[in-house]
Parts: C-alpha cells; sequence; structure tokens
C-alpha cells in the first residue's frame, strides 16, 4: 500500500486511522485514498478494534424477533445510527422464554460488544439480571422499574392529547375514547393526557358527552366497542382508539352501520402501525410512536459514549399525523369550532 502511495506504512496508519495530533497533507491523503481504492483494500477490523480496545459492534436484544413490526422500527432506528458511525449491530431475541433476557445478554457480552441496546416490541417495566455485564447499556422503548440505567420512552401523555386536539379542533364535542386494556403502561397516561387537553380546549368531560369504554388492543375489541356505541341514540361524531387496530374495528363497526368515514364519523387511531394503516381506507389519523427514534438516540449514545449523561428517563413526543379520516362534525351534531 505504501509502495503503492509513495510513502512510509506508517503516513497509510495515519491516513487509514485518523488522530487530530498528526497532520497529513491533502495530496498525500489523496494518493493514500487512490492507493485503498486501486487495490481494494479492506482494514481489518478486528485488528483495529484490539488496539482501540472497541470491537465496533452494539448488541440489540429485543423479546420479540426483529422483524416483528413494532421491535423492528427500533432496531431498524438502532441500525442505522450504527452503521453511519461504521458500527454494526448483532441482534438477538429472547422469545419472551424464561432467563430468556439474562442469556442474551451474557451471550453477547461474552462477544466482547461495545455496548448493549435492550428493548422490547411493547413499551413495559422489564426484569434485568441483578448483575449486569461492565459495559455501558441503554434501554429503548422500556424500562427497570427499580430505576437501573437510563431509558427512551415514548411520552404517551403527550400522545393523548394530540389524540384530543385532532378532534377538539374540528369542533367535535360527542366523543368516545376506547382504551387498551388498563394494566398496560401505556393506558392510563394516553387516557390522562386525552381528557386533561380536552378540558384546557374548552371541551367539558363531565358532562356524559366524552366517553371512556376500556378494551383490549385487538381489532374485535374495537369492533365491538364501537358498535354498541354507534348503535345507541347519541352516538359519538368523533372516536378516538387506544391503537390502531381498535381503529380498524371502529372501521368495520361504521361500515355495518352504514356510516361514512369521515362524513358521519371521524376516527383517530394510535401507533402509525403500517401494516394495519395500509388495509384502511379513507387513510387512518393516528399518533405516531417515536419507536425509530429510540433506537436510534439508545445507539448514539453507545457509539459516542454519552451513556453515563444520560438521565434515568427521557420522554420522546408521539405526534400527530393527520390523514383523510378526520373532518368537522355533520350538521346533525352542529360545526361549532374549537
Amino acid at each position: 500500500m505504501g509502495r503503492r502511495a509513495g510513502v512510509s506504512a506508517t503516513t497509510v496508519s495515519f491516513v487509514l486511522n485518523p488522530d487530530s495530533k498528526q497532520t497529513i497533507s491533502a495530496a498525500t491523503r489523496a494518493r493514500v485514498l487512490q492507493a485503498v481504492n486501486d487495490l481494494d483494500y479492506r482494514p481489518n477490523r478486528t485488528a483495529q478494534g484490539l488496539r482501540r480496545k472497541r470491537s465496533g459492534t452494539i448488541g440489540v436484544v429485543v423479546d420479540e424477533p426483529a422483524m416483528e413490526a413494532f421491535s423492528g422500527e427500533t432496531v431498524n432506528g438502532a441500525h442505522d445510527l450504527a452503521w453511519s458511525e461504521s458500527t454494526v449491530l448483532l441482534v438477538t431475541h429472547t422469545g419472551r422464554r424464561p432467563h430468556g433476557m439474562q442469556s442474551a445478554i451474557e451471550e453477547l457480552a461474552d462477544r466482547q460488544v461495545d455496548g448493549l441496546v435492550i428493548t422490547c416490541s411493547g413499551t413495559r417495566g422489564i426484569e434485568l439480571p441483578d448483575r449486569m455485564p461492565n459495559l455501558p447499556w441503554v434501554l429503548a422503548n422500556c424500562f427497570d422499574p427499580a430505576g437501573r440505567g437510563p431509558c427512551f420512552l415514548p411520552d404517551e401523555e403527550f400522545g393523548g392529547r394530540e389524540a384530543a386536539r385532532l378532534v377538539a379542533e374540528q369542533g367535535h364535542r360527542r366523543i368516545a375514547y376506547l382504551s387498551g386494556h388498563a394494566g398496560a403502561w401505556s393506558t392510563p397516561l394516553r387516557i390522562d393526557g386525552f381528557l386533561a387537553e380536552l378540558e384546557e380546549l374548552g371541551v367539558p368531560t363531565s358532562t356524559g358527552d366524552v366517553v371512556v369504554r376500556e378494551g383490549f388492543y385487538y381489532v374485535d375489541s374495537g369492533y365491538a366497542l364501537a358498535r354498541e356505541l354507534l348503535a345507541g341514540p347519541d352516538r359519538p361524531s368523533a372516536i378516538v382508539c387506544g391503537n390502531d387496530r381498535i381503529a380498524l374495528g371502529v372501521y368495520l363497526a361504521a361500515a355495518e352501520a352504514g356510516l361514512r368515514i369521515p362524513d358521519d364519523l371521524s376516527v383517530v387511531g394510535y401507533d402509525d402501525h403500517e401494516p394495519v394503516i395500509q388495509q384502511l381506507t379513507p387513510q387512518l389519523t393516528t399518533v405516531r410512536l417515536p419507536l425509530y427514534d429510540m433506537g436510534r438516540l439508545a445507539a448514539e449514545a453507545l457509539v459516542h459514549a454519552t451513556v453515563g449523561a444520560l438521565p434515568e428517563r427521557t420522554l420522546l413526543p408521539c405526534p400527530a399525523v393527520p390523514r383523510a379520516s378526520v373532518a368537522r362534525p355533520g350538521a346533525a351534531y352542529g360545526s361549532s369550532p374549537a
């Protein structure tokens, strides 16, 4: 390589392993890089890692296969950041097996990864091993109930507020919220944000025009709850859903009742879950979970060695995604502005 470029091996090393203390002229650097290209040289990452005491690898532990839509987005975020920094991911999933988390963490640590991203397909508290390996780690879309380690989480209260604004600012006053099961970490936060935002926008939540119905995060639950609401004498003009699957159930119930979305009924989802969104016409207005960003920021903290500066919890906003399923209420409901 040095012979090809007409420089010493030390100069080649300085070009390929930049050091701010070394000054290499632009012409010399260009000759070395041209030689690298001509010879199709590929650096030995293992040897570089031994010198730098870094493997250039981040371990990722996820509770579901990384192809699953929710965990996959978080892994994608970590991958894209890592790749841009010449770092690769080593991904394993626990399958939610007993002791699977501990085994996965130990296996990755044994392979000398520089750090760990631990993530889940649904936001929840997780049980970490009592003794974590001596390397940096970050949680994404999950948290340790004991408060160990920094984590990135969706700001679910913010998301609930966004969902409320989407319908209230269009003039809706008879609004139903169909939630998932109350035991999920996100459920009460989304409801609290939804109700608080309505009150701040001047929509009273104690008159009976705003109702909350508890269900499950599945299509059949949304269908059953919406079918009951839409058959009543005071059906809502807008239904806000705990997730996009529930919204799909609402679409089915509305079609069965002969109602058009959004002309007769406005619908808002939550998650921005592409496999569901693609099935719905008109396109579903929803709230997006920051899955990609949680993975990206977790990987960034590991690559840039800033894990120690992170707070215990970092909440990322869940933004509204307006599409075509929300409109002003029809004449039967009135159309006063928010």
